[in-house]
């Protein structure tokens, strides 16, 4: 990401409000706020080794709950019906 510089100098006769709010301005036109904001939440794709690893570990888990209910030491509950 290309770093910005902003750069605003005080006017003679100018007070500090004036000075602060041409700031303000000029990094709202810039965009800098806008790109943080956006980049704040991004995460990274998963490597494809550990979406293996956690689709694998999601199907062997899936096969022994499944294995344990046919045997009968897992009762599986639905929701409403008793």
């Amino acid at each position: 990401m290309a770093k910005a510089i902003i750069v605003v100098n005080k006017n003679p006769n100018e007070n500090n409000a004036s000075v602060l709010r041409r700031f303000t301005r000029k990094i709202q036109e810039s965009g800098i706020i806008y790109k943080v904001k956006n980049n704040r939440y991004n995460e990274r794709e998963e490597s494809k080794v550990k979406v293996k690893a956690a689709t694998l570990k999601r199907i062997n888990k899936r096969k022994a709950t499944e294995k344990l209910r046919k045997l009968g030491k897992l009762v599986i509950k639905t929701r409403g019906h008793k």
